[in-house]
């Protein structure tokens, strides 16, 4: 499922990294499979590790230490080790100035009140509480989760919206183009009622972006920070 790098989309696809089956994998002859720990479904992960294939679970959990644990394990196992070596310091350092842009936009003002919708149509919106790649971001941008007391992703309550009183609704262009734009995402039920929705304060990111804790990590944290200080 991944687009970025361009170069990805010229290779054989085996379709959404939560979905895969077994045949698909193994028809493209793999000596070895890398996947995170969102990928499944289990059954499928138990078929392939049973014919021997040699797997290797990256656990980025989130967080930039995951990423650099994993670019390294990734270039120990490609026999890759001074690219990745290279690439570790080209992250880190790009990561330090994300820090301190991030807290140089957040300097003096308390952190804005995000609320992060997914949606894929109208009829499946949901919202992230704590322990989501959404809220590693919201908080690594300097917001705060306007759902930080729930965990996971849950379905959109409207009465829980309303109270939770986001200053900010953020969402991927994926789903706000699939929900119409801004409009039609403030048709989902109790949205327009926040404090967000009356100033239609919604911003917008690539999914993959936002949510895929790669080697773009920094320049996405960088990004975000800009959208939730006021540079929408």
């Amino acid at each position: 499922t991944s687009l970025f790098p361009a170069a990805a989309q010229r290779l054989p696809s085996v379709g959404y990294a939560r979905a895969l089956s077994a045949e698909g994998v193994l028809s493209l002859r793999p000596t070895l499979l890398l996947h995170g720990a969102d990928a499944g479904p289990p059954a499928v992960l138990a078929q392939l590790a049973a014919t021997r294939l040699a797997m290797e679970r990256l656990d980025i959990d989130h967080r930039l230490e995951g990423l650099l644990a994993a670019t390294r394990r990734v270039a120990a196992l490609t026999t890759r080790e001074a690219e990745g070596l290279r690439l570790a310091q080209r992250l880190q350092a790009e990561w330090d100035a994300a820090r301190r842009e991030v807290a140089a936009r957040g300097a003096g003002a308390p952190a804005p009140r995000v609320l992060f919708v997914l949606s894929h149509s109208m009829a499946q919106v949901r919202i992230s509480g704590r322990d989501t790649g959404a809220d590693a971001m919201i908080r690594l941008a300097g917001g705060a989760n306007a759902f930080a007391g729930t965990t996971g992703y849950k379905p959109l309550a409207p009465e829980a919206a309303i109270a939770a009183a986001p200053e900010l609704i953020l969402c991927t262009d994926q789903g706000l183009q699939a929900a119409g734009g801004v409009d039609g995402l403030l048709r989902a039920p109790g949205l327009a009622a926040t404090p967000a929705g009356r100033a239609r304060r919604v911003v917008a990111m690539d999914a993959l972006l936002l949510l895929g804790f790669g080697p773009r990590l920094p320049q996405a944290v960088t990004q975000l920070a800009g959208l939730l200080h006021g540079r929408a």
